[in-house]
């Protein structure tokens, strides 16, 4: 009775692993009770020799774990982030739907009403970028006599913006969906004011070098902080309590990629738009090749898409071919 009591649970914790350390930690306060009750009544039996075993391997990958930081570090980079947005990548479709949804409600506003740009914008925004234009210099908002100081501000204001998506999950998500009404919104009628001056292509060479990475980042962002709201409204098998626990520390996890990203942005944006916009400067000389511009979007793109989409659902897929291979594994024999 003992054995037939337990014996699915041991096979389970055998061949298939588990990367959540709650998990790991209950599975192995389990095995020791196991172990110890087994030890008792039938100390010579293969069944305790086979509980100790798989106990066994469990401290070693705890204490493994626990040694080489460096090793956790790769691993939660490699394996448990992509495996969590491959958990939520139908709440990702939807933020990014919703996103570019606002975004072209931005766009037919401002062809409707031009003056819709600056009730959007502000009149100063806008007056300094017709100025420019007018100037030939159509981008030279992007150039600042202080780079690096121009650097650190926007991508504190990034992670700010972003912090703010997430937690906006713990409203309901009604503070992440008015974040994305005025950043979309935004998006959408800047990028038809340049198209509207006749540099729409040039606007897309110069503004998404850096855009390409930060806008999708603030999707990403939006998305963490539905997950929180999901995680309140929708708290499935587990109590609400668990649920927004779970909810909380998948979304602190996703905000965490979020972070270098972010960086990675807001250089592109000081030093690099900045050179771009030399290109499309008609009394400056220099600037980088369009080439560059098109280089750049692409590898930002891709990394995005590879990372967030592809890399998990190929990872997903792995790991249910190894657990499904892992059942035709017979137990070691039992009395």
């Amino acid at each position: 009775m003992f054995i037939k009591k337990n014996v699915d649970k041991w096979n389970e914790y055998q061949h298939s692993k588990t990367n959540n350390p709650d998990e790991t930690a209950e599975r192995f306060v389990t095995l020791i009770d196991d172990l110890a009750y087994a030890k008792t009544f039938y100390p010579r039996s293969k069944v305790t020799k086979w509980i100790n075993g798989i106990a066994a391997g469990i401290y070693q990958n705890i204490y493994t774990n626990r040694k080489e930081k460096y090793t956790r570090i790769f691993f939660f980079w490699k394996y448990e982030l992509p495996l969590l947005f491959k958990k939520y990548h139908k709440i990702l479709l939807f933020t990014f739907l919703l996103f570019t949804t606002v975004v072209l409600i931005g766009i037919f506003s401002s062809i409707k009403d031009p003056s819709f740009i600056r009730g959007v914008l502000g009149d100063n925004y806008v007056d300094q970028t017709e100025d420019n234009i007018a100037k030939g210099d159509p981008f030279g908002i992007y150039r600042d006599d202080n780079p690096f100081t121009m650097f650190v501000q926007i991508a504190m204001n990034n992670i700010f913006v972003a912090v703010l998506m997430v937690s906006g999950g713990l409203t309901l998500g009604i503070f992440t969906l008015k974040s994305i009404w005025d950043n979309a919104l935004m998006l959408g009628t800047f990028q038809y004011m340049f198209y509207l001056h006749g540099l729409g292509m040039q606007s897309v060479m110069v503004i998404w070098i850096h855009g390409t990475i930060e806008i999708l980042s603030f999707i990403i962002a939006a998305t963490a902080g539905f997950v929180i709201a999901n995680s309140i409204l929708f708290p499935k098998t587990f109590s609400r309590k668990i649920s927004f626990q779970k909810g909380v520390s998948d979304a602190l996890k996703i905000m965490i990629v979020l972070v270098p990203l972010f960086i990675i942005a807001a250089f592109l944006e000081t030093y690099v738009t900045h050179l771009m916009s030399n290109t499309y400067n008609t009394k400056h000389h220099g600037g980088l090749p369009v080439w560059c511009s098109v280089l750049i979007l692409i590898s930002s793109l891709s990394f995005i898409v590879w990372y967030f989409v592809i890399y998990p659902i190929r990872l997903y897929k792995k790991e249910l071919l190894l657990r499904s291979g892992n059942l035709v594994h017979s137990s070691p024999d039992t009395e």
